[in-house]
């Protein structure tokens, strides 16, 4: 059995990927934890999160000094579901102590450390790690997981984004000259657990935020290696991505081309094709760990627009990190 400890155990992401973890039968929850002046230590994970009572029921531990040093002599490796800036502070200490980490948030998704002033807001404290990360968006890099002790677990809207795009990039489909749009609307727990009045359920309505300026549009463009216009939506339902994309094709692309294209997700248990005519819903994905696509092409103006959802907290978050963990650890053949 592996053991993983989970940090910022008490948010969605975390609260999720600790009931995956206990669930699985090649794993073991080693520990939940959160920061030390958090209201949420000292509590059972299933007084926060009552549907995990029989689950989850540790306690969630403060992480001061003592309790980092146990994790790192007990744990064979370590989820961050913390603050970008918190990651990328925690993860030179927890790989010394020979840990694995695995860093929901968006310290460790980018080899070029000019992206974090500009769009994270801090120059990132250790820059020389962020060679060593590997991106584990792992329907298309599951082999490099296995390499590097320190995993950046992608984004959920480039995940949504880039399992749409991939696939037409890959075979030299979309006009290079060309920007994909990306329209994509989640649902409120992507803005997190913490309370504020601009993600209060009642006090959502639909609306663009981030134009033109988001974080995971240089994250989207790192991994499609193509430019794109990127704009998020805040949607009034709890959880889910859709992501509408509108690309320009090459003259002369087929519907035959762009169905050999999406072959590649052929067998997959994780990414499915809708038939043809039909569209997917957030209510589709929500609370699975898969991802939902569909296609229609303009072969007049070469035009195609592909449809991506997937649930947030899952494929877009927790059930990925899961991937990652049993794809590291060798407890899953990926193929």
């Amino acid at each position: 059995m592996t053991t993983i400890a989970v940090i910022g155990a008490t948010g969605y992401a975390g609260a999720t990927l600790a009931k995956l973890i206990a669930l699985s039968p090649a794993l073991t929850l080693g520990g939940l934890y959160v920061s030390e002046n958090s209201l949420d230590a000292g509590k059972p994970l299933s007084q926060l999160y009552p549907e995990m009572l029989g689950l989850v029921d540790e306690t969630v531990l403060g992480l001061g000094a003592e309790a980092l040093a146990d994790l790192c002599s007990q744990c064979d490796g370590v989820a961050l579901a913390t603050e970008h800036l918190v990651s990328a502070s925690l993860v030179p200490q927890l790989l010394q102590a020979g840990l694995s980490v695995f860093d929901l948030s968006g310290g460790h998704r980018f080899k070029d450390a000019s992206i974090y002033p500009s769009y994270y807001g801090f120059e990132h404290p250790h820059p020389q790690l962020l060679l060593e990360a590997e991106y584990g968006l792992v329907d298309w890099y599951p082999h490099t997981l296995k390499g590097s002790k320190l995993i950046a677990v992608p984004g959920c809207y480039p995940t949504a984004s880039l399992l749409g795009l991939k696939p037409l990039k890959q075979s030299g489909l979309l006009q290079e000259s060309s920007m994909p749009v990306i329209n994509a609307v989640s649902g409120v727990s992507g803005a997190g657990r913490k309370a504020q009045l601009t993600t209060h359920l009642c006090e959502v309505s639909l609306t663009p935020y981030g134009v033109l300026g988001h974080r995971h549009q240089p994250e989207i463009e790192t991994y499609l290696g193509q430019q794109v216009v990127f704009t998020p939506h805040l949607g009034n339902f709890k959880r889910g991505i859709l992501a509408t994309i509108t690309c320009q094709m090459k003259p002369g692309t087929t519907e035959a081309d762009v169905a050999q294209a999406f072959d590649v997700y052929q067998g997959s248990d994780k990414v499915k094709l809708m038939p043809a005519g039909s569209w997917p819903k957030i209510d589709d994905v929500a609370g699975s760990d898969r991802c939902l696509l569909a296609w229609k092409l303009d072969p007049l103006r070469n035009v195609l627009v592909v449809a991506s959802a997937i649930d947030n907290l899952m494929k877009g978050a927790a059930s990925q990190a899961l991937e990652c963990i049993n794809i590291h650890f060798g407890h899953e053949v990926y193929s």
